[in-house]
């Protein structure tokens, strides 16, 4: 039986009102219990899907990292009686899109499908996620393609720092580890390994589901169930939550380079916390709001010390961080960080202005509408909604929470949660007027992690 609950939901882009979307969104359940949310528009005839697994590469095995990336590759390089060129030439028979990624958090898979093609193009689609083959061949060039990856994130130093930076902060964590696995961990891994990461990685109680296009809740429900209902219901423990380790101070990795690169970051904020909202304007405010924003305008505008410099607030599945990063000279980039720890300071002493506060919020929901554009970006904005544990009625309750935030309750949050005796500093280079107390390793890399929805 399936279940549905509508809800129509309004968006307006500014105060002015001049553009206007309306979108419904539909709780399916399929006749074999998989959730979705679905927003019909039989406007074209076209459907995308969104899917994500919880899990992602915090399944690793410590000693067998990299393998749910590697299989992640492989899912559409082959799949049931077709090798990777039968399976790439079915899709484009098809005009079908297909796309897999995995981060930290989750695996995701994007589709792309036309009505008259859906039937087969689900069919081709559960043959990747069911019945991928690993065949010796494609496995042996994706494992090249990613030693290759490894191998030039290990020369790059925004990697090498976000990788020094991961884990010091997280520890033996999943977070912790890389998360594309090691040179030695990729070249070790077995087809044994590539079937257990399948096993763990796609099941039907970790996953999530938007689609969005010209499709019925009856028809979306036998989708479901033929895509994805001979998964495995379960899978390993997922990973436990882990506190953000690191105290305030600078760690310098020596890097031959004309330029030094610094990831620095401070604890943060769950996204169910009820300062949420305050901290998050507070970040576009602090280092979010591209070139509004305090930190371009003192370290890029006013000093010329860096092209870009910016922060997010970063609430992730298991943990939760306030999370920056810039590129400077090697003979400017201890002025920049000293800037950046002034404007920290300053942030959590004084508090916004009234005025900073009223352009935030009219960037903040203003912006907004414009991510509902097209089937595509809908449903990864209801899947990402899904992940991260909002309602459907989030979509018209967003803009007025960030409305809602007051100048009191802004700068209390920055007075609490803003802690500049707890911001570190990664420079990765030859910074002047810093001491190197590190050394990068050459397998170093940065996990990708994928964001959850704001």
């Amino acid at each position: 039986m399936i279940r549905a609950f509508s809800l129509a939901i309004a968006l307006t882009l500014g105060t002015a009102g001049l553009v206007r979307a309306e979108i419904e969104i539909q709780e399916v359940t399929s006749p074999g219990g998989i959730d979705a949310w679905l927003v019909e528009d039989h406007s074209i005839p076209f459907t995308a899907l969104e899917i994500r697994f919880e899990g992602g590469t915090g399944l690793d095995d410590p000693d067998r990292l990299g393998a749910v990336n590697l299989m992640t590759g492989l899912l559409e390089e082959g799949a049931g009686e077709m090798d990777a060129r039968a399976f790439q030439a079915a899709r484009e028979d098809l005009a079908a899109s297909f796309s897999f990624d995995v981060g930290a958090d989750t695996l995701s898979v994007s589709a792309r499908m036309l009505t008259e093609n859906r039937e087969a193009a689900v069919d081709l689609l559960r043959a990747a996620l069911v019945e991928p083959r690993f065949d010796p061949v494609a496995t042996e060039r994706v494992r090249g393609q990613v030693l290759s990856i490894l191998a030039q994130e290990a020369q790059n130093p925004r990697r090498i720092a976000g990788r020094a930076f991961y884990e010091a902060a997280f520890g033996d964590h999943p977070y912790g580890r890389p998360d594309n696995g090691t040179p030695e961990s990729v070249a070790a891994l077995t087809r044994e390994d590539l079937v257990a990461a399948h096993q763990a990685a796609l099941t039907r109680d970790g996953v999530h589901v938007g689609a969005v296009g010209d499709i019925t809740p009856e028809e979306l429900g036998q989708l479901l169930d033929e895509l994805l209902g001979d998964l495995p219901e379960s899978g390993p423990e997922l990973p436990g939550h882990v506190d953000f380790g690191l105290e305030g101070g600078i760690e310098v990795i020596d890097y031959p380079s004309p330029q030094s690169v610094a990831m620095f970051g401070q604890p943060g904020l769950k996204r169910d916390d009820e300062d949420f909202f305050a901290a998050y304007v507070l970040n576009h405010i602090l280092g979010g709001g591209g070139f509004e924003s305090r930190l371009m305008t003192e370290v890029r505008e006013k000093r010329g010390l860096t092209y870009g410099v910016g922060t997010d607030l970063v609430p992730l599945e298991n943990a939760e961080f306030w999370v920056g990063s810039l590129a400077s000279a090697n003979d400017r980039v201890g002025e920049a960080i000293e800037v950046i720890r002034a404007e920290w300071d300053r942030i959590a002493r004084d508090g916004v202005t009234q005025e900073e506060l009223d352009a935030a919020k009219t960037f903040l929901t203003g912006e907004y509408p414009l991510r509902f554009d097209g089937n595509g970006p809908i449903a990864d904005i209801l899947v990402g909604m899904q992940v991260t544990g909002l309602p459907p009625e989030y979509v018209t309750e967003r803009n007025a929470l960030i409305e809602a935030v007051t100048l009191e309750e802004i700068n209390r949050v920055a007075a609490e949660r803003v802690e500049p005796d707890r911001l570190h500093f990664v420079v990765v280079g030859r910074p002047e007027g810093l001491a190197q107390d590190a050394a990068a390793g050459p397998e170093v890399v940065l996990p990708r992690v994928l964001l959850p929805a704001e």
